[in-house]
């Protein structure tokens, strides 16, 4: 929800204030189609900002919505992995770290074993 708000906002905010700021955008119509494609990064360069104040505005929506692109993909990439791995189950090395370590554990039991039996006699 906060991801398509976000998105929203900044495409419509884009689109107005592209039809304010650049002559070429005649209309907000116009203004928003141009920011929808430069936010979602599709960039179709059918209708392109020619004023200064408009590259503005554009490099400011190109940047942001890079940016906001990059956060989205990495949030969606990380609660796949972190599924992922919860449903695999240990790997391999997991499995082997801690029979490892059971290992070890009952050494240690057996040395303590001997060092009881060696201070008590």
């Amino acid at each position: 929800m906060v991801i398509a708000t976000v998105s929203t906002t900044i495409t419509v905010i884009a689109g107005v204030l592209m039809t304010v700021v650049d002559p070429n955008f005649s209309t907000i119509g116009q203004g928003l189609w141009w920011a929808a494609q430069t936010v979602t990064t599709v960039g179709y360069g059918d209708d392109v900002p020619t004023s200064f104040g408009g590259q503005l505005v554009a490099v400011l929506v190109m940047l942001l919505g890079v940016a906001f692109l990059t956060v989205v993909t990495a949030s969606i990439t990380s609660s796949f992995v972190e599924r992922s791995r919860r449903d695999r189950g240990p790997t391999e090395a997991e499995t082997a770290t801690a029979e490892q370590l059971r290992r070890l554990d009952q050494r240690l039991e057996r040395i303590e074993a001997a060092l009881r039996r060696s201070s008590s006699d």
